[in-house]
């Protein structure tokens, strides 16, 4: 009875009370290998705390740390023509597209977004490199121009944050087209006197580098982000010759005059609010809501007991003077 007990009965418990550990508690970086705890990682933005180095993060989880208090309404977006020149190579076009919004949750490869930054309306568009390595297609062609118009229409500055692997190959010469489409876009906000901020993030790479995301009012990046036309690999086996230590990163790029700013992805919002109103010229913005001077005065003064009034002292009246008592004269009665 007691090895029944003591042995036969905790065992059975243990494997059906077993739970499952999840899989995704720690994230290894990539740069320096260090384990990362999931709460730890979501809070520092997928930023390595040991290097510093800045992982992939999606335009929606970027906009939530973005926008006031989080809140944001997306901007639709037309609809392209879906798969027009019936490619396949491994798979289908159709089919990629699919797998592609099955592992992303989302769309397709750039999310457009609009809401207020520091009290200032913006638009937002975000390119997420995980859905089909954040390729150029007629979609995003498409959601670029939605976000020039809609930024025309409210007045507003558009930020753009830029991860791409280039055109996307399985819409050929049509993926080509959005590069001029987006640069015209670009005027047309030019036009309007509206800033144009693009935020080059890991990697950035082939035709959208040599269209939009190069052509920023202030041109911006997140450190050690990789940004070029053609890679590294294919430059050396092209020139035959090493290529310098650090080439095509932010730093790189920034020290010979192609950037103007490699701003940590925890200080990017801040640096966005600062370089905005500079541009749209509005004075600088004052962090923390504090209310008014005047208001919080009158309601402390109006919280304070009041003392009591004292009652003014009686005023002795005056005695009554010489001239006033004496009688009055014959020639004061005949006047």
């Amino acid at each position: 009875m007691n090895w029944i007990t003591n042995y036969v009965r905790p065992t059975i418990n243990s494997l059906f009370s077993r739970r499952e550990v999840p899989e995704n508690l720690w994230s290894k970086c990539p740069e320096c290998g260090t384990m990362l705890f999931h709460r730890e990682l979501t809070d520092n933005l997928q930023v390595c705390s040991n290097c510093n180095h800045h992982m992939a993060i999606s335009p929606r989880e970027r906009f939530k740390t973005l926008f006031d208090a989080g809140t944001f309404s997306e901007v639709p977006v037309p609809d392209p023509v879906a798969d027009p020149l019936q490619f396949r190579d491994q798979k289908k076009y159709p089919d990629r597209l699919k797998g592609a919004q099955k592992a992303t949750g989302e769309k397709e490869a750039m999310l457009v977004a609009e809401g207020e930054i520091g009290r200032m309306p913006v638009v937002c568009a975000g390119q997420d490199f995980s859905f089909m390595a954040g390729s150029m297609g007629m979609y995003v062609g498409n959601a670029f121009i939605a976000a020039c118009e809609r930024a025309i229409q409210r007045r507003a500055p558009l930020v753009v944050f830029a991860a791409a692997g280039g055109a996307r190959m399985q819409e050929g010469i049509l993926s080509l087209m959005q590069m001029p489409r987006t640069t015209v876009a670009i005027q047309m906000l030019r036009d309007a006197g509206l800033p144009y901020i693009c935020v080059l993030t890991h990697p950035t790479t082939g035709g959208v580098t040599a269209s939009y995301a190069m052509l920023g009012d202030v041109p911006i990046a997140e450190p050690t982000a990789r940004i070029c036309f053609a890679g590294p690999r294919v430059i050396e086996q092209t020139i035959r010759e090493k290529l310098p230590e650090g080439f095509q990163r932010a730093e790189y790029l920034l020290d010979h005059g192609m950037l103007d700013r490699v701003t940590n992805r925890k200080d990017m919002r801040t640096e966005l609010i600062t370089i905005l109103r500079m541009l749209t010229g509005l004075p600088p913005a004052t962090m923390g809501d504090l209310p008014a001077p005047e208001a919080d005065v009158e309601a402390g003064a109006a919280a304070l007991p009041q003392p009591p009034v004292a009652e003014p002292a009686p005023v002795p009246a005056k005695p009554a003077t010489k001239a006033a008592a004496k009688p009055a004269t014959k020639g004061d009665a005949k006047s």
